[in-house]
């Protein structure tokens, strides 16, 4: 038996009970068993506590897709890693899989990365979706290149703060919405460079001036809502924006079509949820690119606040009022 958080029915945060639950086995010989030192906190946790049905999640179930820890035992066609190996990776518990709000958890060969030995564990797993998510949509989804303008909302976030750093990376100049003075420190610190407080003035007009009036190459909306549609005018002739949300059925496109814009999806989630396999180990592999940059302190990770397991429910509370700088993390004795 271990340590974990179990939910055995949808609802608030109070459904997720810190008890014993068996440890998973090694099923598959591309499994991996990871003893588990830490687990990020998404978003998407909060959403699939409410609705496990959105991605047929049998229960009762284990939550959590971010994880870093150390190998405890591989199977037989593993290949990559051995027994002691720090790792780190986003493994989308669908299936009937257990996840990683627990002391241990099976992982398939294909999403691990080696663990960069200058972030902690719990720093490494604030890490895996948020900057996988953030990577496709820069790269594979806009395309940002060296010179464009970029505008990322909500960059004190947990996708948005790395985003920040990887447009800034790749040459870009970046403009990012936050609510606070002390979120518009953070973000400066990043490398951002300006700041606009969406809450007391129009965002779009406030990236038009930016661009002297030309609008951005690329958007990422974090936010969705009607934030995704006012985006359209903040975005130039030709350009791009990429969204995390679904867009609402009642959006109006007028003014994305007459700008001729090319709007990108983005769910990490789909190539497991999908199962495919290419489109897995590409992801890992955004993981093994990034970890020379944090080896080197070019790319840093904000971790804002720790709880150990048995607070899972208090953690949820806090990561869905949405006023976090940076990540949520649960350490795992």
């Amino acid at each position: 038996m271990m340590e974990t958080v179990v939910m055995r029915a949808p609802g608030g945060p109070e459904v997720l009970r810190h008890q014993e639950f068996p440890v998973p086995g090694i099923e598959h010989g591309t499994d991996v068993l990871v003893r588990l030192r830490a687990a990020g906190l998404n978003p998407v946790d909060a959403k699939l506590r409410q609705n496990p049905g959105s991605y047929s999640m049998p229960l009762p179930v284990v939550l959590g897709f971010d994880g870093a820890g150390v190998v405890e035992a591989t199977g037989k066609a593993v290949t990559r890693f051995a027994t002691g190996d720090e790792v780190y990776f986003c493994h989308p518990s669908f299936g009937g899989r257990s996840g990683c709000y627990a002391q241990y958890t099976v992982v398939p060969e294909i999403l691990l990365a080696r663990k960069p030995a200058r972030l902690t564990f719990t720093e490494a797993a604030a890490v895996p979706l948020a900057l996988i998510t953030a990577w496709e949509s820069l790269f594979e989804r806009a395309g940002v290149q060296a010179g464009q303008k970029v505008l990322v909302h909500g960059g004190a976030g947990g996708v948005g703060h790395l985003a920040i750093q990887l447009a800034k990376q790749a040459g870009a100049g970046v403009c990012t919405t936050v609510s606070s003075q002390t979120k518009a420190t953070f973000v400066n610190s990043l490398g951002a460079d300006e700041h606009i407080f969406y809450r007391v003035e129009d965002f779009a007009q406030a990236v038009l001036r930016w661009s002297d009036g030309q609008g951005v190459d690329v958007a990422l909306d974090t936010v969705g809502g009607q934030t995704f549609e006012h985006t359209f005018a903040a975005v130039g002739y030709g350009g791009r924006l990429v969204t995390l949300l679904q867009p609402a059925s009642s959006t109006n496109w007028s003014v994305a079509r007459q700008r001729n814009l090319s709007i990108g999806l983005e769910l990490m989630l789909s190539p497991t949820y999908l199962e495919i396999p290419q489109a897995q180990r590409a992801q890992s592999r955004i993981l093994e690119a990034c970890a020379s940059r944090f080896e080197s302190g070019e790319l840093r990770v904000c971790v804002t606040q720790t709880y150990p397991l048995r607070d899972a429910a208090q953690a949820h509370h806090d990561l869905e009022s949405g006023t976090q700088i940076g990540k949520l993390v649960m350490e795992i004795g």
